[in-house]
């Protein structure tokens, strides 16, 4: 298939998939006439990177743990995907206190500022 009707299977723009495959994460044929051709299984790949980018997984994770993908939220114990699914969930546990503490102070600026504005 080429690119536009997977785009359109997918629900991904063509420039995502091509920045997919500039980072080896899906692989097209090149036609005569230098068309991109995928493959079916492009299609499950595609939404397999999908779900692994909405774990919060970056694309440099996804391309090490995407040939472990048995589904689209499975993946087979590879070596080292458990310890990279693990870094990651870190990665993201910061981010989550970092985005609370930021709560917490803008909550607080706020509701200073509207005892200084009724006050």
């Amino acid at each position: 298939m080429l690119i536009g009707e997977l785009s359109r299977r997918t629900g991904v723009s063509e420039r995502l998939l091509r920045y997919y495959e500039r980072t080896e994460l899906i692989h097209s044929e090149r036609r005569a006439n230098g068309y991109r051709e995928y493959g079916e299984h492009t299609v499950l790949t595609v939404r397999r990177i999908r779900a692994l980018l909405a774990a919060g997984l970056p694309t440099r994770v996804i391309r090490q743990v995407l040939p472990c993908a048995v589904d689209e939220a499975t993946l087979r114990p590879c070596p080292g995907v458990l310890n990279n699914l693990r870094d990651q969930l870190s990665v993201l546990d910061r981010r989550a206190a970092d985005l609370e503490t930021a709560r917490g102070l803008l909550r607080r600026t706020i509701a200073t500022t509207e005892q200084a504005a009724t006050g």
